[in-house]
């Protein structure tokens, strides 16, 4: 295959994944079959493409997964049994993708009648086209639990007919929270890529789309505004977050003159929507706050860390996570006059629950390192480096430990 055929291959599918199974199960209501033919669809590209890439390969992309997909339906002899489903929806004959395709495939992961585990995982799966290894890396589980959650919600959409839709009014407050939690976690997926990159902009990128469009369908709701507005700050700062070799910068270290004022702008103008909606801030919107403090700081030292600190404070509350318990750990240790003993405490009172998150183990060695603890920080960091997978954060993390030497 020619350089091209495999850089327009790779892109289409960080790009398109989502796009051709949304609209291949918008024809075949049936998720199995239309991931089954989109990864055919993928399949062929690569025998085709290499004597000349399509003009529009999400258009070629999608053409070839439906026609797939009819295919298999007549060749099984159950088009007469699915034609009926089709009626729902007047453009399921379109070759073209719809716009909301991406969404409907979203909340159609997110029905309430699946667990919750099961949406993050089926979504993971069908929205990213994440591998059960990567999707048990964002959740923090095993493959085999990953997989039997696929499975699972996959035969009980099929099982109860769920229709391929986005929902009317009274029917999305169920999923919305669902839908908001996968729609992160396929950003954070891409903001911690699983490849040589520190990133995969594909997955990001994706996020974002699919929260702005939360926000065209529910724009009275503060927690879409929410989940955007962290999502753009975050984004931001993208251009930064690796030197000009690659290698991993924290925030501290970054360019803040760097970071992209545009999506600063908007990501804020999200952020204060959300906060003064009139109603107790929410998880989103306290994250978004989070990140606007750090957008708005003139530097790290000159951060406002009593106010993140208060901040986290308010998102335990609303979100008991382990994850955002660490985080608050983290910013207290910034904290002027804190004793990093008592940090160090509560970053240890979190293990049982963070037992396979690498970002623990690494937070712990660096307030182990200001103790002056290091041998037990050259451990901690040892410890990170045995569950980090991203070969830019090995780099750092074993450049870190090196330090200690």
């Amino acid at each position: 295959m020619s350089v091209a055929a495999g850089e327009a291959l790779t892109r289409a599918y960080r790009e398109c994944w989502v796009v051709v199974v949304a609209a291949t199960a918008r024809l075949t209501r049936d998720l199995d079959l239309a991931e089954d033919c989109t990864q055919e669809a993928f399949e062929r590209a690569l025998r085709v493409w290499p004597e000349g890439v399509p003009d529009n390969p999400a258009g070629w992309l999608t053409t070839t997964a439906r026609r797939v997909a009819l295919d298999r339906l007549r060749r099984e002899q159950t088009l007469r049994r699915k034609l009926p489903l089709l009626v729902e929806d007047p453009a399921a004959d379109e070759a073209e993708p719809a716009p909301t395709d991406p969404l409907r495939l979203v909340l159609t992961c997110c029905h309430p009648a699946l667990a919750r585990e099961s949406q993050v995982a089926l979504t993971l799966r069908l929205v990213c086209g994440l591998d059960t290894a990567a999707i048990a890396a964002v959740l923090l589980t095993g493959e085999a639990g990953v997989a039997r959650r696929i499975t699972r919600a996959k035969r009980k959409i099929a099982a109860a007919r769920i229709p391929f839709r986005v929902p009317a009014d009274d029917e999305l407050a169920p999923r919305l929270d669902a839908a908001l939690t996968v729609v992160h976690l396929v950003y954070t997926a891409g903001h911690v890529g699983s490849g040589t990159e520190l990133a995969d902009t594909g997955l990001t990128t994706r996020a974002i789309a699919l929260s702005r469009m939360l926000v065209r369908v529910l724009p009275a709701e503060p927690e879409p505004r929410g989940l955007l507005g962290l999502l753009l700050l975050t984004e931001a700062r993208g251009g930064t977050r690796t030197d000009p070799d690659g290698e991993l910068v924290l925030l501290a270290d970054q360019d803040r003159s760097a970071w992209d004022p545009r999506r600063t702008r908007e990501g804020l103008a999200h952020a204060t929507a959300a906060l003064r909606a009139g109603t107790p801030p929410g998880r989103f919107a306290l994250q978004a706050a989070l990140a606007g403090l750090h957008a708005v700081a003139p530097s790290w030292e000159r951060t406002d860390w009593s106010q993140v600190v208060v901040t986290y404070d308010a998102l335990v509350r609303v979100w008991p996570s382990a994850v955002a318990a660490l985080n608050r750990a983290a910013a207290r240790s910034q904290v002027p006059g804190v004793d990093l003993r008592e940090v160090l405490g509560e970053m240890d009172a979190l293990t049982p629950d963070l037992v396979r998150y690498p970002y623990l183990p690494a937070a712990r060695a660096s307030v182990l390192a200001r103790l002056g603890r290091r041998e037990e920080a050259a451990a901690a960091y040892d410890e990170a480096l045995a569950l980090t997978v991203n070969p830019v954060e090995r780099r750092f993390l074993a450049g870190r430990r090196a330090e200690l030497s």
